[in-house]
């Protein structure tokens, strides 16, 4: 049994933990399972591996200072972070090995679903948010079920969190049609929630076609804000100079010497509007780098393996569609944070801290999301969904992770808080034994879905191919 355990936790440590590995492991066999070449093979593998990994240096370039703003932006807006008794390092230093657990069993569970049903299509693949919502699962069990053994634990967060990985794909496939029509991969990432209720809510608002934010007519002399990196720069540089003005000076200087203890907070400011543009530029060239070869590659294991099956990828291999709609929703959906800072604070309902980086990929997300149904405005949209969504996420969640890890409820996407909030409501009827109820429940639902929508894409396929009144039945494209 200990062997067994031990396989499973080097397993979600050093593959599925890993984004790169995962992601140049799956393109190797992939690639061997067309036939390829060996150079070919050997070399697809490792751009697709080394694509990750600048995509994840680009990240560490822009999030560096983001985590330095966050800071800087409470002092400017008079707040403090709220205290909590409990942490996430305790959290995962009692509860890392049943994290570990559960991503492995889950993956698993998740490929079988995948390749017993084909209307499952998508294998999720989004490393770095397996780990988060096994995360998020565990510590909602542990409120709900405290007395739960670990057994226990493991085998009902699997069951929940592969459902989850199986169905949220498959629940964004509408919007990823518009974003990417030839389905060549799907959407893994816990901002769906967000995205969601922007690309419905977006509808009676505009049309892409009229409103494109990546085809604004703008003056000659603001011309230059179609250039993505430029306009990147020039707003998150006015933002940090703003928050740097407002901030409390120590706070500032503290922040700018972690760069370079002689350096101006205003040139820090500046700084760090041009890191975050070169990082998003260097994230950006990433994802072309490893789509180019992982979704080809990928063709391996749809055709001898899990056959019809697609990667279902994180948020930024979107954002390349349309770069200008992801800084019009994080723009937006930050300006609406600080509004609910603000309101929240003076009427002292809650310390909100802003979750800089969440905000930029989820706001960015669901702007783009909602730049395919309705333009800019539809972007601008997506961004307020996305801070309302944060600020009152973390005001209603932090007391439900207070005996676990409150952190959470900051560093939290949308679709933790709909796990937390699922759950925490499930709570008066669950106990240590009927918290079997929410993977029986959950894998249940999965297998209806997708039973269901097997029936429906089969029913499609034969009114395509039927033949029309007093003629030849027509040729599939």
């Amino acid at each position: 049994m200990d062997v067994i355990k031990d396989t499973l936790t080097f397993l979600a440590d050093n593959v599925f933990g890993q984004v790169p590995i995962l992601i140049g492991l799956i393109t190797l066999i992939g690639l061997i399972l067309q036939r390829k070449r060996f150079e070919d093979v050997f070399a697809g593998a490792l751009r697709a591996t080394i694509g990750v990994v600048i995509l994840f240096i680009g990240v560490e370039v822009f999030t560096g200072g983001l985590t330095s703003f966050q800071t800087v932006l409470a002092s400017a807006m008079g707040t403090e972070p709220p205290k909590a008794d409990n942490t996430l390092a305790d959290f995962l230093a009692d509860q890392g090995g049943t994290i570990a657990l559960v991503i492995t069993v889950a993956f698993l569970v998740h490929v079988l679903i995948v390749r017993i049903f084909p209307a499952a299509r998508y294998l999720y693949l989004t490393g770095h948010l397996m780990f988060w919502i096994s995360t998020v699962t565990v510590a909602s069990l542990v409120t709900v079920a405290p007395g739960a053994d670990q057994l226990t634990l493991v085998l009902c967060g699997a069951g929940f969190v592969a459902a989850y990985w199986t169905l949220q794909p498959l629940w964004m496939r509408p919007l990823m049609r518009r974003v990417m029509p030839d389905d060549r991969f799907g959407f893994a990432h816990t901002s769906s929630l967000a995205c969601l209720i922007t690309g419905y809510a977006a509808r009676p608002l505009g049309s892409r076609e009229k409103h494109d934010t990546e085809r604004l007519k703008l003056p000659r002399q603001l011309s230059f804000f179609k250039d993505v990196n430029v306009s990147t720069a020039l707003i998150i540089s006015v933002i940090m100079l703003a928050a740097v003005a407002f901030a409390d000076d120590g706070v500032v200087r503290e922040a700018a010497a972690e760069m370079d203890e002689k350096l101006s907070p205003w040139v820090w400011a500046l700084l760090v509007g041009l890191r975050f543009a070169g990082g998003i530029a260097i994230l950006l060239f990433g994802v072309r780098m490893f789509l180019a070869e992982i979704v080809p590659a990928f063709k391996g294991l749809s055709d001898r393996v899990i056959p019809g099956t697609r990667p279902a990828l994180d948020a930024p291999t979107v954002f390349p569609v349309a770069p200008t709609a992801v800084m019009v929703g994080f723009v937006a959906s930050t300006a609406v944070f600080l509004c609910c800072l603000g309101v929240f604070a003076g009427a002292g309902w809650f310390t909100l801290a802003p979750p800089m980086i969440m905000l930029f990929f989820v706001g960015g997300a669901a702007g783009l999301f909602g730049n395919v149904v309705a333009g800019w405005r539809g972007a601008v949209l997506g961004g307020a969904v996305t801070g309302l969504i944060l600020a009152v996420g973390q005001w209603v969640t932090w007391g439900l992770y207070e005996r676990t890890a409150p952190e959470l409820a900051t560093l939290a996407d949308p679709d933790w808080y709909a796990i937390a909030w699922l759950l925490e409501a499930a709570d008066p009827v669950l106990g240590d034994r009927s918290v079997w109820l929410v993977p029986a429940v959950a894998l249940a639902a999965t297998v209806v879905t997708l039973v269901l929508l097997g029936r429906a894409e089969k029913r499609g396929a034969a009114g395509e191919g039927a033949a029309p009144e007093g003629g030849a039945a027509p040729a599939k494209t």
